[in-house]
């Protein structure tokens, strides 16, 4: 793969060794609509010639925000060839984020994909004065579409095709590819600044993960392809010949993977959880024993082992029983030809990758972050380099060491520039020794096998002194079906607390099933019977753990967390400072109400 050494490189390596009718495809108006590799290239090379026409220069930042679809690599490779810089934006961040990322990255135009977002982004670029112009992907009557650049570039081809030529050597891997802001669970995101050489570098050495995927296999994209692992992953897929379809929405990802017949995607814990969740769920709407035999596989899986010589004969031959019986269906409810899922962004719960791997589906996790192209470690298909609650193999080329306060730190190739125009937060994250300190707490041991514990930032101490990493308490809580979100409290306080939000779709069928009565959500997590049936709940996860990181009260949350609701980053984490403001008087009643006086 000596040929690519810069992210466009990509086009003309697939050109050479797997030129496809379907490159990229995406769903719209409910059919898919695709593109071939010489579509690809023709789209691409009329937006570069298109940028020139308009005078832009190496270095130059142009922002996007926009659904996937294959659009967003004709400019994001657009722009790169020609050494523009490409600033991806998320759809889902604040308006305040929004001015703060435009302004601050000095992105001379923007991009933005339909009516909807021109609506919601023409106030804040008005207020923008380092923006020139705004233009959307979809044809919105009134506004500029990208298509009038590409228009310009082909009105003067003849006359810039050799500029292009020439630009596009002139753009050497060291250069500036990308800025990628932070999602910024505490204050105002940051803006990483990555290289050629830094993406490159790492969806490369990715291969040696996904050496079960050919030219030619499908991949579904549908996390926002602002988001650095899927970003990446897109490269990576590009990489090895695979056809990539951009998936309508989050809602229609099942129906999406089916049609298609996915052979992998690229996901968060969060979104993973909620297909195990579908699925179990169906498993619970059967009767006598179809319903058995599915949870009877279900316990099967949860004893999965991926060491061969731990799993006994009579294991084996149950297993088999449980793919043939129950695990059969839930591939073919993923389309049939699922090989492998890649989980990043936050800890997965071990279970899932456990059940999954059971049913022959493998589900890689890995460690990672923005400011290292973002692989750090991750499992592979094949044992012994996978082990469930552990996020891998650092790789060679990587370089990982525990810190003395247990804090991981990183180098390698892939490792950012720094943070652009803040030269004293750069100092901070990497040190005069080259390493990044990245934050997390965790272990290696003697085969490279990274494990996270913590973030060093959450970890709190109880009034008594004693420490508590709520991270471990909230993944292992999430494995209950009650619970779809919840964050673990109590810095500076005698006890650990917790406030809950339940997972209303199986709440509301345990409460048809018990003949509990609501108005509600607000009615509903004040009712006795489901506050208790959730203290049983705890009861049953806290024994799991020490008793200074027991949860010895909850409160239970009327409202779902979200992007939206600015509970969550757009990567799905918990915003845990604008949490404890929103839910300050749930948790002055945890600590100072009158039972715990």
């Amino acid at each position: 793969m000596t040929e690519i050494t810069r992210t466009f490189d990509l086009l003309t390596y697939a050109e050479a060794h797997f030129p496809k009718e379907i490159a990229l495809a995406v769903k719209r108006n409910d059919r898919w609509e695709s593109f071939s590799t010489a579509d690809f290239r023709k789209h691409v090379d009329e937006f570069s010639l298109g940028l020139l026409a308009m005078g832009f220069e190496k270095g130059d930042k142009i922002a996007t925000i926009s659904n996937n679809r294959p659009e967003w690599n004709f400019i994001d490779f657009g722009m790169s060839q020609i050494g523009c810089v490409h600033v991806g934006i998320y759809p889902t961040i604040s308006d305040n984020d929004y001015l703060h990322i435009l302004a601050h990255s000095d992105s001379k135009i923007i991009i933005v994909s339909s009516e909807e977002m021109y609506t919601k982004i023409k106030p804040l670029f008005d207020q923008t004065p380092t923006l020139k112009e705004i233009y959307t992907i979809d044809e919105v009557k009134g506004v500029k579409n990208w298509n009038e650049i590409k228009a310009l570039g082909v009105k003067r081809e003849d006359e810039l095709r050799p500029v292009l030529t020439e630009r596009k050597k002139a753009v050497d891997p060291e250069d500036l590819l990308t800025l990628i802001y932070t999602s910024g669970t505490t204050g105002l995101s940051k803006g990483v600044m990555l290289t050629h050489r830094n993406v490159v570098s790492n969806f490369l050495l990715a291969h040696q993960f996904v050496t079960y995927l050919n030219p030619g296999d499908r991949a579904l994209s549908f996390l926002p392809l602002s988001h650095v692992l899927e970003r990446v992953g897109n490269y990576l897929w590009q990489s090895k010949g695979l056809s990539i379809y951009y998936a309508e929405n989050i809602e229609t990802i099942g129906k999406n993977m089916s049609e298609i017949k996915a052979n992998t995607f690229i996901t968060v814990p969060r979104v993973f959880e909620k297909v195990y969740d579908k699925i179990i769920n169906k498993g619970r709407e059967l009767t006598g024993a179809k319903k058995a035999i599915f949870f009877w596989a279900v316990k099967v899986g949860d004893k999965y082992d991926p060491n061969p010589k731990k799993r006994s004969l009579v294991y084996n031959m149950k297993l088999a029983l449980a793919n043939k019986l129950v695990f059969s269906k839930w591939r073919e409810a993923l389309g049939g030809e699922l090989k492998g899922v890649i989980s990043g962004g936050a800890a997965l719960q071990p279970r899932l990758a456990r059940i999954f791997w059971a049913a022959k589906i493998f589900v890689q996790e890995g460690f990672g972050l923005t400011e290292m192209s973002p692989i750090v470690s991750a499992t592979n298909s094949f044992y012994p380099q996978v082990k469930f609650g552990s996020t891998g193999i650092v790789p060679i080329g990587i370089d990982v060491k525990i810190a003395e306060d247990g804090e991981i730190l990183c180098k390698g190739e892939n490792l950012m520039k720094g943070y652009y125009k803040e030269p004293e937060l750069t100092a901070e994250a990497i040190d005069k020794d080259g390493w990044f300190h990245t934050g997390d707490i965790g272990e290696i041991d003697e085969n490279r096998m990274l494990r996270i514990t913590d973030r060093k930032k959450e970890i709190f101490k109880l009034s008594g002194g004693k420490y508590v990493a709520p991270q471990v308490v909230e993944n292992k809580f999430k494995e209950s079906q009650f619970i779809d979100q919840l964050i673990v409290i109590g810095e500076n306080e005698r006890f650990t607390g917790a406030l809950i939000v339940p997972d209303f779709i199986f709440l509301h069928n345990w409460c048809s099933l018990h003949k509990v009565k609501y108005v509600d959500n607000v009615d509903l997590v004040r009712h006795p019977k489901v506050i208790a049936r959730y203290e049983k709940e705890v009861e049953k996860y806290n024994a799991e753990f020490e008793k200074v990181a027991q949860i010895k009260v909850f409160k239970l949350i009327c409202e779902s967390w979200t992007p939206e609701s600015g509970d969550l980053s757009p990567t799905q984490k918990l915003k845990r400072k604008p949490i404890m403001i929103k839910y300050n008087h749930l948790i002055e009643e945890i600590y100072r109400g009158d039972q715990n006086n």
